[in-house]
């Protein structure tokens, strides 16, 4: 199933105008939502609540092209 939603991604980047974005804004969300589970369970052992800027704090440029290649990978 998948690799039936990474192809159609594909043929979405490559035919739609502007699809490049449209996977940048994937590939970001993806990521965001990863750290965001990983900040809730950080947190969760801590004992203290969650925030959006602990989550894009502790992003980086490196997490984005790991997501990136995962998502391009077939």
């Amino acid at each position: 199933m998948w690799a039936w939603l990474k192809l159609a991604m594909a043929v979405v980047v490559v035919v739609m105008p502007g699809g490049i974005p449209l996977l940048m804004a994937y590939i970001a969300t993806r990521t965001l939502v990863e750290r965001w589970r990983m900040a809730q369970a950080q947190a969760r052992d801590e004992g203290r609540p969650v925030s959006v800027r602990d989550v894009v704090g502790s992003l980086h440029f490196r997490d984005l092209l790991r997501e990136a290649k995962a998502v391009t990978a077939l």
